[in-house]
């Protein structure tokens, strides 16, 4: 196993502890409903599984393909959405915010703050989310070395904030491909923080449909396998009823219906491995 780490707590949610943590949900916001299912549903495996769990889902998908790539509510339904989620299904949330004029609203309603990948060097961004009393979740960007993300987290540190997850979502190797480097996951975790690993956007195929991301999702459960075997504190997967009608990332989302039998897969691991 590799070494200790800071535990991060986030709405109650523990990272970096003896336990495998979860961040799930749909990869945008289509609608309440939809929303509370995927809650719901989440919440009743991770209790019986005793996994610490954060609901995730995106207000506006703004790193879009196509300028005709469904988006999202936008900012004040999302996070009046999120906010139903939060007090109806009684679990943290996550979101992810695209500009330091986002944070304060965002950080209001949400447990944790989250940098995307293509985002991952914007200074500005990083310290409003860092200075906003929330934990903070930077994806490391797909053209960044993991060891690189130090001066991510030295950007947080500076800004006062010690609630900090690293996310490993997978290079680029080449055009319309990414790669999971298992040896990103204790190279960032030296820096003292829990890492989490991205199985679903580490299968994407970024554009490979022309005006939409592809994807394989049947190697998501497969690489969140290695992961876990690698010693990450955490997963992170996008999950839908219906992938296939899904109005972003549909292609690598692993279906709802499927994050039973990949739990139990992922936790017999973690407790092997303890």
């Amino acid at each position: 196993m590799m070494p200790k780490v800071t535990i991060v707590n986030a709405g109650g949610t523990r990272f970096g502890g003896p336990s495998l943590a979860l961040i799930a949900g749909p990869c945008v916001i289509e609608s309440e409903r939809l929303c509370l299912r995927v809650a719901e549903t989440l919440r009743t495996l991770t209790e019986r599984l005793r996994m610490p769990f954060v609901f995730k889902a995106s207000y506006d998908k703004a790193n879009r393909s196509s300028a005709r790539s469904f988006r999202g509510p936008g900012l004040n339904e999302g996070l009046r959405i999120l906010s139903k989620v939060k007090t109806a299904v009684g679990v943290p949330v996550l979101t992810d915010v695209h500009s330091e004029d986002e944070v304060a609203a965002a950080a209001e309603v949400c447990d944790v703050l989250q940098i995307p990948a293509f985002l991952c060097r914007q200074t500005d961004l990083i310290l409003a989310a860092a200075k906003s009393g929330r934990a903070v979740n930077v994806k490391k960007g797909q053209f960044m070395a993991p060891r690189d993300m130090k001066n991510a987290v030295e950007k947080v540190e500076r800004a006062g904030c010690r609630r900090l997850l690293l996310t490993e979502r997978g290079a680029s190797f080449g055009y319309n491909n990414l790669v999971a480097d298992m040896r990103s996951l204790p190279v960032m975790r030296a820096f003292g923080y829990p890492v989490i690993f991205d199985a679903t956007h580490s299968v994407q195929s970024p554009g490979g449909a022309g005006d939409r991301s592809g994807g394989d999702a049947a190697m998501a459960p497969v690489l969140a396998r290695a992961a876990v075997a690698a010693g990450c504190d955490g997963v992170f997967i996008e999950t839908h009823p219906d992938p296939s009608s899904a109005l972003s990332d549909g292609p690598n989302m692993i279906p709802l219906r499927a994050m039973r039998g990949v739990l139990e897969q992922l936790c017999a691991i973690r407790k092997a491995l303890r």
